[in-house]
């Protein structure tokens, strides 16, 4: 049986300069155009290669999912748009998680809080307060199918955020 691996990345630090602009049109800000690469150095540094890559189609995950998959060798012309994860609460993640394709073992997506760290804490109870801007949760496992994965707790969990200087070791389990 091959373990479930699924990387939840908050988009980076967006702007708020330009009132006008729709939330879904905000793009980052220059504190996002630095961190998504920085953590984009860090994921690859993990040797780590998703087999899908999906994103809110909100402007500020897209071109956080571009950035960080520019990073790691995932090619940018397959990241996958997802409308639902546009501020997804825990049902609406769960619903994409639990019907994400058997075929692939190991997942990313990008998406928004408050959904990403209520998922992370109250679904799978894991030590996590707020998952900040360009935040990384990694959670390991042992199902073989994904439909399984919001029912019990994952075998791994690592955390990471710009912020953190102990980088992808900060483990939560």
């Amino acid at each position: 049986m091959a373990d479930k691996e699924l990387i939840l990345v908050r988009h980076a630090k967006s702007s708020w300069g330009d009132m006008d602009l729709d939330d879904h049109d905000r793009p980052l800000n220059g504190r996002g155009e630095r961190n998504a690469p920085e953590m984009g150095v860090r994921l690859a540094g993990t040797g780590v290669r998703p087999q899908a890559m999906f994103t809110s189609t909100a402007l500020r995950a897209a071109t956080t999912a571009e950035i960080i998959a520019e990073a790691i060798g995932f090619p940018q012309g397959e990241i996958v748009r997802e409308p639902g994860l546009y501020h997804a609460g825990v049902k609406d993640w769960l619903t994409w998680i639990t019907g994400l394709d058997n075929a692939w073992n190991t997942v990313m997506a990008f998406g928004h809080n408050p959904g990403i760290t209520e998922l992370v804490a109250d679904v799978w109870d894991l030590p996590v307060l707020n998952v900040p801007t360009c935040g990384v949760v990694w959670l390991r496992f042992e199902i073989p199918e994904w439909k399984n994965a919001a029912d019990g707790k994952p075998i791994d969990a690592l955390f990471d955020y710009p912020k953190n200087e102990m980088g992808m070791s900060e483990r939560l389990l």
